[in-house]
């Protein structure tokens, strides 16, 4: 039987918008080096709340490649755990 994968905390560092009437979020680690992305419906933000931080499994997370948007990561994740519980809306 195969353990379980373990969380990892990831704060948010981006949000944007799609042409398909998506909004983007995307989640980082500390480091910036490995991120989580989700789309959610612009309906159904009102109803799945937006929050500062995130606990997910380490199988959902992607390497950053680029250095310079690991460091633009980093510092925005810093920045979110700095000034915001991770259960906050934002």
């Amino acid at each position: 039987m195969a353990a379980e994968s373990d969380d990892t905390r990831v704060w948010l560092v981006e949000r944007g918008y799609n042409n398909r009437d998506l909004i983007i979020l995307k989640y980082a680690t500390l480091d910036g080096e490995r991120v989580f992305r989700r789309e959610l419906a612009a309906q159904a933000v009102d109803v799945d709340t937006v929050t500062a931080a995130r606990d997910v499994s380490t199988d959902n997370l992607e390497v950053v490649d680029d250095p310079d948007l690991q460091d633009r990561y980093a510092s925005e994740a810093t920045r979110m755990r700095d000034e915001h519980d991770p259960e906050n809306t934002v």
